[in-house]
């Protein structure tokens, strides 16, 4: 009995120890294991993931190949479902199809970039450069962006890509809804038309990606969700093609209606004078006639013929814009008691013109104030009227004025005419002394390709006439009216007055040339014409808001040529100071008239 009790005891405690030896030992085992577990099944789906993209990059190889056998529509949108940007935009596309960029396209992953169509472009990818890429996979990168070896991928993310995910996703949106049957109340219709107007709503008018709510955020995932429903429920791509090939050409053809409307607007504006300016007109009409006859004339009139002055000629109806030519002549000048203006506008607005500058004389400088009705030479203004444009301007008498700047001044032997239009800032003395080698006008070219102020002598000239085709060199280099130094003593010796009428002559019976003074100058002038140095005279500041301020800095004088002038209210802002600064805004009429800065 003893001994079996003993016996027990020994074996129990045994028991235990064995226990306590080996359940650390069983532990240590379990947790090895487990982590070998877990290793193998990484380098499984390592592999897993190597297989896979084997067999995409075979199959988008056939894809590629199919395309370019098979595709015959232009290239249009390439849309991304989820939160992925539009690939390719339609309008890139289209500019680029204009431009003769390859059409063929070569997709992998989610990128898009156009090849070439060459057999080589079609084969599989070489055996290197898939070792490559598979070694490649095995680091970590972003899984929005994997890129495969026929694929350009762009250096840095496109800017506020949210924005124009939001813009892809309406236009797709639309296009599905037009393939719904007309009339059409179904559950897709009604989710279709709630997400348009949810994400509208909250997109508004944002442009950049930092001013999007989280709410546009939020509609953005859901239009993605209705897309991805949709694109099931309407799987034929060929659909989608015409279907937003209709919608482009319809968004074209608004476009150049707008743009259409937008230039006839601009151009009414431009020939129409604002009420402020009539306003001030009047105002100073009465004034003039409310002096003594020996008060309306102007002083120093024994210079107006002086050959020894410098003598400036500016024709307008616009006293606001002759006020600024002749301020802004005279405050640059070094010698403004040389200074002669002659200012030769209608009778209708003559008064004015002469009572704004008896109330505001130029400082030491001479004004003349002449009306084009004094000149009865002048030719019968029906022939101009022969001439088709819809701009009054173009076929006025004062603006065909110029061609008799000899008749008008017998005795001078120089002059300067400027349109009223320009802003001087730089002394124009040492204009006056340039040496015009025989030549009658003085002016700088417009021949630079790549320009703005580029012209050419058969945008306004028709060279299909056979007298213009022997008579003019279509490749001569033109130049602008505005700043235009004249020799009238040169000019009267090859009778260039007489030419002139030749020309206006032949253009009323056929069709010579565009209405205005420009084309008819340039072959009034052809081989007459010195070209000067073009920081004298700067133009573009009243169409092309590019114009750089260096150029401006160093220009002698800057030209709002255009329909955009600084006086109107379509006057580009940027340029409007130079103008303003010559322009007393203090004058009781010019604040009676609304007229401000």
């Amino acid at each position: 009995m003893r001994f079996t009790r003993r016996f027990t005891r020994i074996f129990i405690i045994l028991c235990l120890i064995a226990v306590f030896v080996t359940t650390p030992i069983l532990l240590f085992s379990s947790h090895r294991l487990i982590h070998l577990g877990s290793d193998a099944s990484k380098e499984f789906v390592g592999d897993l993931s190597i297989l896979k993209h084997r067999i995409e990059v075979q199959a988008l190889n056939a894809v590629q190949q199919e395309e370019v056998e098979n595709l015959k529509e232009p290239i249009l949108d390439v849309y991304r479902d989820g939160n992925q940007i539009s690939a390719v935009s339609l309008f890139t596309i289209d500019k680029n199809d204009s431009l003769g960029q390859p059409k063929n396209v070569s997709l992998a992953g989610n990128n898009v970039t156009t090849h070439d169509t060459k057999k080589e472009s079609q084969q599989s990818l070489p055996e290197e450069t898939l070792a490559t890429r598979e070694k490649a996979l095995e680091k970590p990168r972003p899984k929005e962006v994997q890129h495969s070896q026929n694929v350009q991928s762009h250096p840095r993310r496109a800017l506020d890509e949210r924005v124009k995910e939001i813009k892809d996703q309406l236009i797709r949106a639309k296009a599905f809804l037009n393939f719904a049957p007309a009339g059409s109340n179904s559950n897709f219709v009604k989710e279709i038309k709630l997400r348009i107007k949810d994400l509208e709503r909250a997109a508004g008018e944002v442009s950049k990606d930092s001013d999007l709510s989280r709410r546009a955020i939020q509609k953005m995932k859901a239009m993605s969700a209705t897309l991805s429903k949709a694109s099931r429920l309407f799987p034929d791509c060929s659909a989608m093609v015409k279907k937003l090939r209709a919608m482009t050409y319809n968004a074209e053809e608004q476009l150049r209606t707008q743009k259409n409307q937008a230039s006839f607007l601009e151009n009414l504006a431009g020939r129409t004078t604002p009420k402020g300016l009539h306003c001030l007109s009047m105002r100073l009409t009465t004034e003039y006639f409310a002096l003594q006859s020996e008060e309306q004339k102007l002083p120093n009139q024994h210079k107006f013929q002086n050959p020894d002055l410098h003598h400036f000629a500016v024709f307008s109806d616009n006293v606001l814009a002759c006020s600024a030519v002749v301020n802004s002549t005279v405050s640059t000048a070094r010698a403004p008691e040389k200074i002669v203006f002659h200012i030769v506008t209608d009778s209708l607005n003559q008064p004015a013109m002469t009572m704004w500058f008896l109330s505001n004389p130029p400082g030491k400088a001479t004004i003349q104030i002449q009306s084009i009705d004094m000149f009865d030479w002048l030719p019968n203004k029906d022939t101009l009227q022969k001439q088709e444009s819809l701009d009054p301007r173009y076929t006025s008498q004062l603006n065909h004025l110029r061609f008799y700047l000899p008749d008008i001044f017998p005795s001078l032997n120089k002059i300067v005419l400027l349109d009223h239009d320009v802003v001087v800032k730089r002394d124009l003395s040492g204009l006056l002394r340039i040496n015009m080698k025989g030549k009658v006008n003085g002016a700088v070219e417009t021949c630079l390709e790549g320009e703005p102020s580029f012209r050419r002598m058969d945008m306004l000239i028709n060279f299909t006439d056979p007298m213009v085709a022997t008579k003019f060199d279509v490749k001569s280099c033109t130049w602008a009216f505005g700043m235009n130094l004249f020799d009238l003593q040169e000019w009267r010796k090859r009778n260039l007055t007489g030419l002139y009428h030749k020309y206006l002559e032949l253009g009323s019976n056929r069709p010579l040339m565009k209405a205005g003074t420009l084309p008819i100058g340039w072959m009034t002038f052809y081989k007459h014409t010195r070209a000067i140095d073009r920081r004298w005279h700067a133009l573009g500041l009243g169409y092309d808001s590019g114009v750089k301020l260096n150029e401006i800095e160093q220009a002698a004088v800057i030209h709002y040529d255009g329909v955009m002038k600084p006086w109107l209210e379509i006057g580009l802002q940027k340029f409007k100071p130079y103008w303003k600064k010559h322009v007393r805004y203090e004058h009781p009429f010019v604040q009676q008239c609304n007229i401000h800065d």
